[in-house]
C-alpha cells in the first residue's frame, strides 16, 4: 500500500472507532439503565400504609395496573405490564377487595393479583345450630341472603354419596371459623361448609365407623350429644348412655330432639313443659324408640368423634348440674334423687336467694 493511501485510510478508522466507542458507550448507557430500573422494579416502593382497592369484575389489566399506580402502590404501570406479559406470561389478574401493605415490591403486587389473595371477612359458625339458624347466622352478618342459603342447605345433593337418605344437609353444615371475600355466594359459602365437614371427618370418624353403624346414625346421634354436652370430656360419656340405652331398647329421652321439633313447628319458645313430653313427633324420643329420623343440628367434630365409638358405659341416666356439668346415674332410683337434688332443690335455693336480694 502507498504512503498516500495509507494516510487515507487513516481518517475512515478513527471515524470508524468513534462510532464503535458510541456504540458501546450508547449500549452500556442501556444497559445500566436497564440494570437499575430491574433492581429498582424489584425495591419496595410506596409510602408506609395500608391501601385498600376494589377490582370490578370485567377490569383489564392494564386499567388495573394504571389505578394501582394512581393510588401509589405501583411506581410505573408501564414497567408491571411489561413484566407481566414478558417475564410472566401474560396471567389473568383477578377480580375483588385487596389490602396492600406499602411499601411492597412490584412482583409482590402483581403476585397477590393473580393469586386472587383478596380481603377475607370471618364468620364463626357455632356448634348445635340448626340449618335454619345457621341462615340466619349467615345473612345477619352479611354473607347473603337468608332465603337463598335455607334453599340451598335444603338440597341434600352435596352429601348423597355420604347419606343417600339424607333429604336436607341439616348435621353436614361443620361448624367453624371461616373466612370469605367479599362477593362470595350462598352456593360457595354452603360448598365450603360441606366440604370441611368431609375433611373433618375423613380420618377420625369414617375410619371408624362399624358394621351395626352408618355415618347417618353416627351424625343424628353425634347430634343429641352436641345439644346436651357442654364440656368436651363429657361427651363420650353422655354417647355411651345414649348408645347404652339403644342397646337395650330403651327410649332416648331426649329433650333436645323434642326442642327441634317444635322449633320445626314454628312453637318453640325457650321452655320445654310437660305436655310437650307428649308432642306426636317422629322426633320425640320419648313417644318414639330408637334414634329420631334426622341430626337436629350441626354437631361439632368432639360429638362426631364421641358418638363414632361410644365407651361401654354403666350408666343409664343423667342430669344437669347447671354449671355444664351432669351427674350420671345407673338406676332411675337414683336418678331421681339426683334430679330432686340438682332440679328440684337447686332451682329452690336459687329463687329463695334471688327473692331475698329483692
Amino acid at each position: 500500500m502507498s504512503p498516500s493511501a495509507s494516510r487515507k485510510r487513516r481518517p475512515l478508522l478513527k471515524l470508524f472507532a468513534v462510532l464503535v466507542l458510541l456504540v458501546l458507550v450508547v449500549a452500556g448507557g442501556a444497559g445500566f439503565w436497564a440494570w437499575q430500573t430491574w433492581v429498582a422494579f424489584h425495591e419496595p416502593f410506596g409510602k408506609s400504609s395500608t391501601v385498600a382497592v376494589e377490582i370490578e369484575p370485567g377490569t383489564s389489566a392494564r386499567a388495573i395496573l394504571e389505578e394501582l399506580e394512581r393510588v401509589g402502590v405501583l411506581e410505573n404501570a408501564l414497567y408491571a405490564r411489561l413484566f407481566l406479559v414478558h417475564r410472566l406470561g401474560d396471567p389473568a389478574l383477578r377480580q375483588g377487595e385487596y389490602s396492600f401493605d406499602l411499601p411492597a415490591a412490584a412482583p409482590r403486587v402483581l403476585a397477590k393479583l393473580i393469586d386472587g389473595d383478596v380481603v377475607t371477612y370471618p364468620i364463626t359458625i357455632l356448634e348445635g345450630l340448626t340449618l335454619e339458624e345457621t341462615a340466619t347466622a349467615l345473612s345477619d352478618e352479611g354473607f347473603g341472603d337468608f332465603e337463598r342459603f335455607v334453599d340451598l342447605m335444603r338440597d341434600p345433593s352435596r352429601v348423597a354419596d355420604l347419606d343417600p337418605e339424607a333429604p336436607t344437609l341439616e348435621g353436614y353444615l361443620f361448624p367453624d371459623t371461616y373466612r370469605f371475600a367479599k362477593g362470595t355466594s350462598e352456593a360457595e359459602i354452603v360448598d365450603a361448609m360441606v366440604a370441611n365437614f368431609r375433611r373433618r371427618i375423613a380420618d377420625s370418624v369414617l375410619d371408624d365407623l362399624s358394621d351395626d353403624w352408618s355415618l347417618r346414625d353416627v351424625v343424628i346421634l353425634a347430634s343429641i350429644v352436641e345439644r346436651e354436652a357442654t364440656l368436651d370430656s363429657e361427651r363420650p360419656t353422655i354417647a355411651g348412655v345414649y348408645a347404652h340405652r339403644l342397646r337395650i331398647g330403651m327410649g332416648l329421652y331426649a329433650d333436645p330432639t323434642i326442642i327441634f321439633a317444635l322449633k320445626q313447628m314454628g312453637t318453640w319458645d325457650g321452655n320445654l313443659r310437660r305436655p310437650d313430653l307428649k308432642l306426636d313427633s317422629p322426633y320425640n324420643t320419648y313417644v318414639y324408640p330408637g334414634l329420631p329420623p334426622g341430626p337436629i343440628c350441626s354437631p361439632g367434630l368432639s360429638s362426631l368423634e364421641a358418638a363414632v365409638k361410644p365407651p361401654d358405659v354403666p350408666y343409664l341416666y343423667f342430669v344437669s348440674r347447671n354449671d355444664g356439668t351432669h351427674v350420671f346415674a345407673r338406676t332411675l332410683a337414683e336418678h331421681n334423687r339426683n334430679v330432686d337434688r340438682w332440679q328440684r332443690q337447686y332451682w329452690r335455693e336459687r329463687w329463695a336467694r334471688e327473692r331475698a336480694k329483692r
